[in-house]
């Protein structure tokens, strides 16, 4: 191991419980032991994943955040007895691997709880309102500490919480608390006075306007937080671990506004003079430790930080705070293993959390003790598999209900989560397979196919592997996606597959092979306008074509927005025209991720053009059509064409993979190339 990483390798306490690392896998919905929006039950997927987690030594372990009050089907979590049982038979299996287990329960969403196009219906329709009742009860659900909007809709907005439920929400947290307890579990960690969950809209002033004593004064708002470890204390003891999910500061300007890194800005939620005072008042009130980040759902960036966020961004807010207590405190958010080791060191940090970085690879800790980094399958922050609830102008979250239903899968690795249906099974019949395309595609295929007995063999027409996805990787802040590229090529060389580069194959049927897989990618959209070969495609400019220092972006979807944003680091002058009447308007893109980039191109004064089309391009100039109906002359010095791509595949006799099959994302492109080699 790397000496630099040592002290991420010494025991710590929180309260009387000795950790023996300092590794936290900090909570994701999704990874839940009683189930993720459904009926509260012993989750084996969830405790599989937890499991794989603590055998590679993680020392503190957090499951998914587990509701005291089911969004789904209104039940209490202390009511089912049953799974506590199962649970206590599982932990003794879960503590010989040295690991600790603290279980995180949250009182809820209020405001911030992701309305769908189908929720909606479902409370504007005074039939349908009452009759979804019984299983999803939207009035008591978003219910917040004073009326406010919701962050993702307008149309079912929060009403002010009861003080009888407030006190059933305290009384639920102990009383669950005690049966996790009695299971074995280590802990508990509260959640949250963090990201704008139903807990932190109290302590909020922009959301909390109450009259009670449950709003006003500081010690109002984190009233409910320390009511309910006081509940928790005096039903399990003083000496019980309970840790709180903690946000430093809000970096919020007000309903759906959030702050940038570096921004000028009014703080509306809570500052770091606030935070100096509440945590010491947390810490009193019986709180063991403080697990932080910062932000709100308002700036959902922060605690799920896009790869356009600095590294360690949460890092410097949490040293900070930790001058004003004496309980143990923890980082999370983009964290560097190597620099949270060193704050370690420095007596500035307690524990480092990571949370996505296990989805993608849930040996990762091993391997960095084992001096293996390069063989860490890396987390590239898409949000693609784990967490894409996506809005834009006019919708409220667009997503999937399978996605909805199913956090903390991973874009990269195709088996997180899903091992029920993704699972390496021996092939019945060893075949020789050609694959057309090395792109990630093509090489996740033949990973796949390799470790299941098959031989794959990569043709690839360029001089190197990687597809389209060496221009996706290819601007100055996706470090993260290059090092995904040079995994995959590793692997090729690691398990000895077949590549011949520099080979362009026209037909298929001339391989002397038994099966054989398409994944030629997709081409560039052309627009029937005037004057538009003179643009340059996306992946051109990506691969190193010039630009002039007056840069129109036509399309601003996600590639089109990461292009303008790349461009804009550079000094570039950039003006974006969209068609549609927002940004990154399109399904599988995450609110941190587009929010950040909305946001950065407002405050940045970037030219955006919505509800928009190119007419012409021309010398020096383009021409749009606006949505007044009027006609607008931009000059510009280069134009760049992101408006899409079309399905190109080498032929339709074979399996297809990727984008030659159906554009998408990276992870519609990893699935379907794991799923076609299992069905090989």
């Amino acid at each position: 191991m790397d000496t630099r990483l040592r002290p991420l390798f010494t025991p710590w306490k929180i309260g009387n419980c000795e950790i023996k690392n300092r590794i936290v896998l900090t909570s994701m919905g999704g990874t839940d032991l009683f189930g993720w929006m459904e009926k509260n039950h012993f989750d084996k997927a969830g405790a599989r994943f937890i499991m794989e987690v603590a055998k590679n030594n993680a020392g503190l372990v957090l499951p998914g955040c587990q509701p005291v009050y089911n969004p789904m089907f209104g039940q209490w979590l202390h009511k089912n007895k049953k799974m506590y049982r199962d649970l206590k038979e599982w932990m003794p299996e879960f503590h010989k691997t040295g690991a600790k287990l603290f279980v995180q329960l949250t009182a809820g969403f209020g405001r911030s709880f992701t309305i769908s196009s189908m929720m909606e219906m479902l409370y504007t329709t005074p039939v349908v309102r009452t009759l979804s009742k019984p299983f999803m009860n939207l009035d008591r659900i978003t219910a917040s500490a004073s009326p406010s909007p919701n962050r993702w809709s307008d149309k079912v907005p929060s009403r002010e919480m009861t003080k009888k439920e407030i006190k059933e929400m305290v009384n639920a947290f102990a009383e669950s608390s005690l049966l996790l307890k009695e299971a074995g579990v280590d802990g508990v960690e509260i959640h949250a006075v963090h990201e704008g969950y139903l807990l932190d809209q109290f302590t909020l002033p922009y959301v909390n306007k109450r009259t009670d004593e449950y709003g006003g004064s500081m010690e109002n708002r984190y009233r409910f937080a320390i009511e309910i470890v006081q509940a928790i204390k005096e039903k399990c003891g003083k000496d019980f671990p309970v840790s709180l999910r903690y946000s430093v500061v809000s970096k919020t300007k007000g309903f759906r506004m959030g702050a940038l890194p570096g921004e000028e800005y009014k703080e509306a939620g809570r500052d770091m003079e606030e935070s100096e005072k509440a945590v010491r008042m947390l810490q009193d009130a019986g709180y063991d430790m403080l697990n932080c980040d910062n932000g709100t759902y308002d700036a959902w960036y922060w605690a799920h930080p896009p790869i356009y966020m600095p590294e360690n961004c949460n890092l410097e807010d949490t040293e900070h705070i930790r001058k004003f207590v004496d309980i143990p405190v923890v980082a999370a958010g983009r964290l560097d293993p190597f620099v949270a080791a060193k704050a370690i060191e420095e007596g500035k940090l307690d524990g480092a959390g990571f949370a996505r970085q296990f989805l993608a690879d849930q040996e990762w800790v091993t391997k960095l003790i084992n001096d293996k980094a390069e063989d860490i399958r890396p987390c590239i922050l898409c949000h693609n598999g784990c967490f894409n609830m996506t809005h834009y102008r006019g919708v409220p979250n667009d997503q999937d209900l399978m996605d909805s239903l199913h956090l903390a899968r991973c874009a990269v690795n195709a088996e997180t989560m899903q091992w029920n249906k993704h699972r390496i099974k021996p092939a019945k019949r060893k075949k020789t397979v050609a694959i057309i395309g090395g792109g990630i595609g093509g090489m996740e295929a033949a990973r796949v196919l390799k470790l299941r007995g098959h031989n794959p063999v990569i043709y690839e027409k360029s001089d190197e592997l990687g597809g389209t996805f060496i221009a996706a990787s290819a601007e100055s802040y996706k470090g993260k996606l290059r090092d995904l590229l040079a995994w995959y090529r590793r692997e090729m060389d690691k398990l000895g597959i077949e590549i011949r580069l520099g080979t362009e194959v026209k037909d298929a049927s001339t391989l002397n092979a038994d099966e054989v897989i398409i994944a030629t990618g997709a081409k560039p959209r052309k627009l029937n306008v005037p004057g538009f070969e003179k643009t340059i495609e996306a992946c051109e400019y990506l691969r190193g074509k010039d630009v002039g220092n007056r840069v129109a972006v036509i399309g601003g979807g996600l590639t089109g927005c990461e292009i303008a944003y790349e461009l804009a680091l550079e000094g570039k002058e950039v003006t974006i025209v969209e068609m549609k009447d927002d940004l990154i308007a399109q399904k599988g893109v995450c609110l941190a991720n587009s929010s950040y980039l909305r946001e950065w191109f407002a405050l940045n004064k970037t030219s955006v053009y919505l509800e928009s089309s190119l007419k012409e391009v021309r010398d020096g100039s383009i021409v749009i059509g606006c949505k007044d109906g009027s006609d607008k002359e931009i000059p510009c010095d280069s134009v760049i064409s992101s408006v899409g791509y079309i399905p190109a595949p080498l032929s339709k006799s074979g399996h297809l993979v990727g984008d030659c099959s159906h554009v998408g994302n990276l992870r519609t492109v990893i699935w379907q190339a794991y799923e076609t080699a299992m069905k090989i």
